[in-house]
């Protein structure tokens, strides 16, 4: 079988229409919600505000997800890297429709900002990649424990009956860890003093506005 290889031009223009889905459309999940084991718990309108605040800023953090994986796709220098990175972006595309689902269920919506949030990750991503394979699994690797953590401090936060939002939060949080481990085992390496601490001011800027925009 005669399989065409993609030119630099086919991966970009498959990287503007993944990014207008991303940002503008309606990704579709290849595994069923997690969510949809439970039953949609009574909330108030304080609670149920203070839910989708926490679950924007969750699929805002997926959309992010997918442009960090995309920007460090389209320049990995190994082609078993980039085949690595874009089945983990498949999966954070499960996330993504997941919250986006639970957003809807409880009547609101995504951030405004969420284009400005895709490019600027996006641009950090393929940064990432021009450093080269242990490098950019790195920054895989200290994304995910970044991510790890801040989902533990959301399903903490949310109203104790959101059952459903809880199973979204904690099924993708057992993703994040396995994709931090594949990433090690790939030759991720540490990354060195500041880039953890700059990554986690900027994911604070993101969680604050997020909330709210």
């Amino acid at each position: 079988m005669n399989v065409r290889m993609l030119t630099p031009l086919d991966r970009l223009l498959a990287g503007i229409e993944h990014a207008l889905e991303t940002v503008a459309g309606a990704p579709e999940a290849h595994r069923s919600s997690p969510a949809h084991h439970f039953a949609d718990a009574e909330l108030d309108e304080k609670e149920r505000r203070h839910a989708a605040g926490l679950m924007r800023v969750n699929h805002t953090g997926e959309v992010c997800a997918q442009a960090l994986y995309d920007g460090q796709a389209v320049l990995a220098r190994k082609e078993d890297n980039r085949a690595h990175l874009e089945e983990a972006a498949a999966e954070e595309t499960d996330h993504l429709a997941w919250c986006a689902e639970r957003l809807h269920e409880l009547e609101s919506r995504p951030s405004l900002l969420n284009p400005l949030w895709y490019a600027g990750s996006y641009a950090i991503g393929a940064l990432a990649a021009l450093a080269g394979d242990k490098v950019s699994l790195g920054f895989v690797v200290e994304t995910e424990k970044q991510v790890e953590a801040h989902l533990a401090e959301h399903m903490d936060k949310l109203p104790a009956q959101d059952e459903r939002s809880l199973a979204v939060l904690k099924q993708m949080q057992e993703d994040e860890v396995r994709h931090a481990q594949n990433a090690r085992e790939r030759g991720g390496i540490a990354l060195p003093f500041p880039i953890p601490q700059l990554m986690h001011a900027s994911s604070m800027v993101m969680k604050t506005v997020a909330y709210r925009v």
